[in-house]
């Protein structure tokens, strides 16, 4: 055996040995007398060797030719594209995304391989696939040279119709998932390689199982201004990639987010203040107890850059929470509830913990108007509410903020009815004082003595309390701080406490 068929026989290529030796034969007469035949056949298997990816997350751009295995996870439409040489015929293009247990990639197939994908591919099929990897538009994919079914083996993915955060995994594509809006971010300029200029924009969705953040780039970045926080969507053939370690959902022309009557339950996992540590990235949530003016100030690049203190409390303890960026811009008041999620946990000013809300964190504001946000005192909609029953404020971040809304509801039922489920006294009064009777019954029902302890969320007139699962209005002369634990007694109308005592 000659030294070609020495090199062939190491190779793991279709190329055929007549066809090697040609090629072979041909390098040698190309560097007239440089090489051997052993070198030349030496060149000549380094240029066909194809290297085999254990995983498609072993496929990185600028390898050389890459043989891999893969599950037919979504197959695209076949495109038509104009070729330099204006006399050659129109060009035809198809993606088809291929995922295994480690990711997935986008495998580009031309031309004819085009056209058989269309007729011949299913999603599900595993198929053997040789290409050339690159950096494509939408990240990493292999334009193929060859493709063929493999009937025989087994690849562990899991195609879904719809998927929930959970489900979502690095390189899946064509993914449908529902979840409720829990933030968003204005849209932001960048500029590109070849000089174009591109527009991306991020909202944040949550399901029962989790959160995601999903990025919306160029003509979608619009869909980010047309949402709420609290409204469900939907998000269709969204791809997921990875950034500093997290999952994203990305959203490119093929793209959808629209708005569906669905419910959908997010519950954060949240952390204790008190139990807070530097350098955790957590979420927490509590009542606003000090709020401070917007601040500017000039970056190391010169641009502008915008921050906003506020200060919350839970049961356990209370924290400074920075806004930075358009998160400054957020609408929160003093009493408001808020759940900020993914904030860092930092070593604040005079050795206090500190949270900083930065681009991956979102900010909810509980509906000012909902139980679920603290307000039991003077609602009518929970009057005469069965103990058992559970609205939709009971559920999500409702529940997160207010886990006493049942007591909160009872206390209200207790409010406008006796201890006996009658409608209060004087219900029986006739005769020519029944409308006295009946108003003087009014009057005794709204104003009634109570004693109630909270903290001082605001100063002034009229000064707020909350403790947690109600928050109170409060007229008295005395002089508070902010943050002070009090208990005043008084009268309360239509839910405001004229207060006798304050201690």
């Amino acid at each position: 055996m000659g030294v070609i068929e020495d090199v062939y026989e190491d190779l793991d290529t279709d190329v055929e040995f007549e066809e090697f030796e040609a090629a072979v034969e041909d390098k040698v007469e190309q560097m007239g007398g440089l090489a051997d035949e052993e070198t030349a056949a030496m060149l000549i298997a380094h240029e066909l060797r194809d290297e085999e990816a254990e995983t498609i997350a072993d496929i990185e751009p600028g390898m050389n030719d890459v043989k891999f295995l893969g599950k037919v996870t979504s197959i695209g439409d076949i495109r038509t594209f104009e070729r330099d040489d204006e006399e050659a015929e129109e060009g035809r293009v198809c993606n088809v995304d291929i995922a295994d247990a480690s990711g997935s990639v986008r495998v580009a197939l031309w031309d004819d391989m085009a056209a058989a994908a269309e007729e011949q591919l299913e999603v599900g099929q595993v198929l053997r696939v040789m290409g050339r990897p690159k950096e494509g538009y939408s990240g990493l994919e292999v334009s193929a040279d060859k493709i063929e079914p493999d009937e025989d083996a087994e690849v562990d993915v899991q195609v879904l119709d719809t998927y929930r955060v959970e489900d979502l995994s690095l390189g899946a594509s064509d993914v449908d998932l529902v979840g409720q809006v829990l933030d968003t971010d204005s849209i932001r300029t960048f500029d590109r390689d070849d000089g174009s200029e591109g527009r991306v924009a991020n909202l944040t969705v949550g399901d029962e199982t989790g959160r995601v953040r999903v990025t919306l780039w160029d003509g979608k970045a619009d869909l980010a201004e047309e949402f709420e926080a609290g409204e469900v969507v939907e998000v269709g053939d969204g791809y997921v990639r990875e950034r500093d370690g997290d999952l994203e959902l990305h959203v490119g022309d093929r793209g959808t987010v629209e708005r569906v009557d669905e419910d959908v339950e997010y519950v954060p996992e949240a952390t204790d203040i008190a139990e807070l540590e530097i350098d955790e990235t957590v979420d927490i949530g509590g009542g606003v107890i000090e709020t401070d003016p917007k601040r500017t100030f000039d970056r190391d690049d010169g641009s502008e850059g915008q921050v906003r203190n506020v200060r919350i409390k839970d049961d356990t303890g209370e924290i400074r929470v920075a806004l930075w960026g358009d998160k400054a811009d957020r609408d929160i008041e003093l009493a408001d509830r808020v759940v900020f999620t993914d904030v860092e946990v930092q070593d604040g000013w005079q050795d206090d913990l500190e949270a900083s809300a930065n681009w991956r964190s979102t900010v909810t504001v509980l509906d000012e108007g909902s139980d679920a946000a603290g307000g039991g005192a003077g609602g009518t909609s929970s009057a005469g509410t069965e103990g058992d029953d559970r609205g939709a404020s009971d559920t999500g971040l409702g529940a997160f903020a207010e886990d006493g809304q049942k007591a909160a509801t009872e206390a209200v039922a207790g409010e406008t009815g006796g201890d006996d489920g009658s409608s209060g006294a004087g219900s029986e009064s006739g005769g020519a004082g029944g409308a006295g009777g009946a108003a003087a019954a009014t009057a005794e029902r709204s104003a009634e003595d109570v004693e109630f302890t909270g903290t001082v969320v605001q100063t002034g007139d009229p000064v707020v309390l909350d403790d947690g699962q109600r928050t109170k209005s409060v007229e008295t002369d005395a002089s508070l701080r902010l943050g002070e634990e009090i208990t005043v007694r008084g009268t309360e109308r239509d839910g405001t406490i004229d207060a006798d005592d304050v201690f």
